[in-house]
């Protein structure tokens, strides 16, 4: 009986073990390559994590982001950069009062920045890739080259609230004027009528469990990538500003290191639907997507400008990152006491100086009205 050359052996087993990990998710690809040598050979395959890239952000199957991707260094380091989400633990103490200083004690190379960093950010280096998906099912992709309207180092992008509106400057090929849909088809529960969903909020449930949120920020001249999404919402309202609108918060804690007072800002991504069909009319009820925007706040809940939020995005390719999602659960709910925190602080002193204020009139009155008589 022959014999099959140890050469042939190998190679079988090779193809099996590749036929193994080609079936694995991310983490549990990244677990079997620390397994044993062959495994982590072969874990090294580009192939593999395209694979696992296509299938947990379906815009990566779009032939541009491809040619991107292996630019700023393949598939593998792409994975490795943007499952993991960025997580902020030393949001700090913060003082309210400071945010009244700076603007008359600063220079004003200090309260516009790094002017020498800024030039060497462009606002055509960023790549936004934009992947939603509604119980596990993938109901959008879009991609935004560059940063819409900011073309010009004096222009007002750059002194202007820093705000991206996907729905309205994304690519439309794939929807008419970029918006998307949800139907029973995807998996949305049927509502008879908006009375009944007030009353019952199945709908409002399913749309909060079941909404996926990625928006990765790549930057082309650095070579680096990021997630700033939070995938699941962090908070919602429903119901508002109409009883058909739906409205979805998803983000992410920044460092605003040497940039802002505060040292930390939120990313904030708003995700609002509309009621466009219940049962109740004779179709299946259906949802249509009516914004889908990224904006940066600090933590007086005023919108940082653009400037200073280049200098943030960049800063953020380079933030400390954690697989573990509470983690980035506790980055944003200590982000959120400390904004607390400072809306009860500001009330506080408000209320002392209006006390003060209502006082010194009362003593001027009375100081009036006794000279007088």
């Amino acid at each position: 009986m022959a014999v099959a050359p140890a050469e042939s052996i190998a190679s079988l087993i090779n193809d099996l073990f590749y036929d193994i990990l080609r079936r694995l998710d991310g983490p549990t690809l990244a677990c079997a390559a620390c397994t044993c040598t062959s495994f982590c050979s072969i874990s090294k395959e580009e192939i593999l994590w395209e694979n696992v890239c296509s299938s947990m952000w379906p815009s990566t199957n779009r032939e541009d982001v491809k040619i991107l991707i292996s630019f700023i260094g393949g598939f593998r380091k792409f994975y490795a950069d943007c499952f993991p989400l960025i997580v902020i633990k030393e949001v700090g103490e913060y003082q309210w009062n400071r945010y009244h200083e700076y603007p008359d004690d600063w220079t004003e190379a200090e309260y516009y920045g790094d002017m020498n960093e800024l030039e060497s950010i462009s606002p055509s280096d960023f790549v936004s890739i934009v992947d939603i998906k509604f119980k596990e099912k993938p109901i959008c992709s879009k991609v935004l080259w560059g940063i819409p309207n900011a073309n010009g180092y004096n222009g007002w992008f750059y002194n202007c609230p820093f705000r991206i509106d996907l729905l309205s400057c994304a690519d439309r090929d794939d929807n008419n004027d970029g918006v998307f849909t949800l139907s029973v088809s995807d998996g949305l529960p049927p509502i008879t009528s908006m009375e009944r969903e007030k009353k019952d909020g199945k709908l409002w449930r399913e749309l909060r469990d079941g909404l996926l949120l990625s928006w990765i920020i790549v930057n082309k001249k650095i070579k680096r990538s990021a997630n700033l999404a939070s995938w699941s919402p962090l908070d919602g309202q429903r119901h508002w500003p109409t009883d058909k609108d739906f409205v979805f918060r998803f983000g992410s804690v920044l460092s605003a290191k040497d940039v802002l007072p505060s040292q930390v800002v939120q990313c904030i991504f708003i995700m609002k639907f509309r009621v466009v069909h219940t049962e109740q009319e004779g179709f299946q009820t259906t949802l249509r997507s009516t914004e889908l925007s990224m904006q940066l706040e600090d933590m007086e809940g005023a919108h940082v400008n653009g400037r200073k939020s280049l200098l943030i995005l960049k800063k953020a390719l380079s933030c400390r990152r954690s697989t573990n999602y509470s983690e980035v659960l506790e980055s944003c709910l200590a982000y959120s006491k400390m904004q607390n925190k400072l809306k009860e602080e500001k009330i506080r002193n408000e209320s002392r100086i209006d006390t003060i204020c209502i006082l010194s009139s009362i003593f001027a009155v009375m100081t009036f009205w006794y000279y007088v008589l």
